[in-house]
């Protein structure tokens, strides 16, 4: 048997759907088989969540979670991801507080720029992933340099992230402002860009500019996946 996975989605949706079906989709490709690992999924209230957060009640935000995980491993999940960058912020609150292992989307993606053998990255998210250390610090505990937009184009991203992406509204007008964004990431020596919001990448695909792109969603479904089957 493979390991169950414990996904905490709903924040938002739009990425929740992609996380499940990336998580089938590269199994198939792999094995060419339908014996994929099962997946437990708990959507929450994005609502609450966000208000929490645009509150700084962050402190409530890892207790719901907390909750929500082990209502998850009650279910029958044997480890848990939360299925978006900017909750990460209490990751090490969320992994101390519930009985199994939980998969870090940081560590993901840094593995994923650690092997493609880049140094200095642009980072792109919502305000708090951005203006705020805890992935910063993550990466740069690998020995990456993250580079972040300005404070005006951080504003402009994360509106673009809730307000439009979130609801699956993909506006060719900020796709051309988010890439003028990231080539000035790439002016000030990023050598690629982390879309360090699970959305993102509804928007920005490899199609649409030539910088190397580090897919958050991806790499962490891609994670999921590689540790459910681990040991089989």
């Amino acid at each position: 048997m493979h390991k169950r996975i414990g996904i905490i989605g709903g924040l938002s949706p739009e990425s929740t759907v992609d996380y499940y079906t990336h998580i089938f989709r590269s199994y198939v490709k792999r094995f060419g088989d339908h014996s994929y690992p099962e997946i437990i999924i708990y959507s929450v209230n994005f609502k609450q969540i966000r208000d929490l957060v645009d509150e700084n009640g962050w402190d409530a935000v890892a207790d719901a979670l907390i909750e929500v995980g082990k209502r998850l491993e009650a279910a029958g999940a044997d480890f848990l991801l939360l299925a978006v960058n900017t909750i990460h912020k209490v990751y090490p609150q969320i992994k101390a507080g519930v009985g199994m292992y939980v998969l870090s989307i940081m560590d993901a993606v840094a593995d994923a720029i650690e092997k493609a053998g880049y140094k200095t990255v642009g980072l792109l998210g919502t305000r708090y992933t951005m203006g705020e250390d805890f992935y910063k610090d993550a990466l740069g505990e690998r020995g990456l340099n993250v580079l972040v937009p300005e404070a005006d184009e951080q504003d402009y991203l994360h509106t673009v992230i809730l307000d439009e992406l979130c609801n699956n509204i993909v506006s060719n007008d900020s796709r051309i402002r988010i890439l003028e964004i990231m080539d000035r990431l790439a002016q000030q020596g990023a050598e690629a860009i982390v879309l360090g919001c699970t959305e993102l990448q509804l928007m920005i695909t490899e199609e649409h500019t030539r910088m190397p792109l580090f897919d958050s969603m991806a790499l962490h479904a891609e994670a999921a996946l590689n540790y459910a089957l681990e040991g089989e």
